[in-house]
């Protein structure tokens, strides 16, 4: 049976510091589990609730629905619950499109933000220090598993820009339309703040403005980051 120990430590995981000090996190769902582990995700632990056919993870530990449902962050636990180590952040390869995420607050943008690059090939993903963290659990659901095969790092954003000698664009609403920019081979794409958009410290290291131009009545404020992310990642790889 579970110990309160093992219970313990995946509650606690749902806070960002005790990942942290751990150095794991939690994901749920047979999906997610499946991609993770498929991709060579090294898992800590697995459970299963006792309603689950435990033949499909015969290492899964056998906990009942009461445990299943202390440990998960879900508000109806799928069975399925698995703790895994994070992977080391690895060198940023500068040979393709990277990109980047000035403070993006929202867990369900980050997570889309991820299946994005995954979709799209976007193999770098920087973010902001101030970005939500990619092992928050509402983002890691909306991955459903992208994040095993996206190399995200957390850093410095205005230091690497900097430091950087990729062009970089921006997307602000008075840029210039991408539909008539002719993008380079490689880059770095910066994407902004829900509410703000791209900070001026940001800003001052941005080569090139891009915008998506609204054709319909200006009455839409803006467009979801998360959108506008994937509007520009197609052109990209147009």
């Amino acid at each position: 049976m579970v110990t309160k120990n093992q219970i313990k430590l995946v509650v606690s995981l749902k806070q960002k510091k005790y990942r942290s000090q751990h150095g794991l996190f939690v994901v749920e769902g047979q999906k997610t589990v499946d991609e993770l582990l498929k991709w060579g995700l090294k898992a800590h632990a697995l459970f299963i609730d006792d309603s689950q056919n435990p033949t499909d993870f015969e290492t899964a530990e056998i906990v009942s629905k009461a445990a299943m449902k202390q440990m998960s962050s879900l508000t109806n636990p799928n069975g399925l619950l698995g703790v895994f180590y994070m992977p080391e952040t690895k060198k940023i390869d500068d040979s393709d499109w990277i990109l980047a995420l000035d403070a993006v607050r929202d867990p369900g943008n980050l997570g889309t933000i991820i299946r994005l690059c995954d979709w799209f090939g976007i193999k770098n993903l920087v973010c902001s220090d101030d970005t939500v963290d990619c092992y928050n659990p509402k983002v890691l659901q909306a991955t459903m598993g992208s994040i095993a095969r996206v190399n995200i790092a957390y850093l410095k954003l205005e230091a690497y820009l900097k430091n950087s000698k990729l062009p970089v664009f921006g997307a602000f609403m008075d840029g210039v339309s991408v539909y008539g920019k002719e993008l380079t081979t490689g880059g770095i794409l910066v994407m902004g703040n829900e509410a703000n958009g791209i900070s001026p410290a940001v800003a001052e290291y941005i080569n090139e403005r891009i915008a998506i131009p609204q054709f319909g009545e200006p009455t839409a404020e803006s467009l979801n980051v998360a959108t506008a992310t994937a509007i520009l990642l197609n052109e990209i790889r147009r």
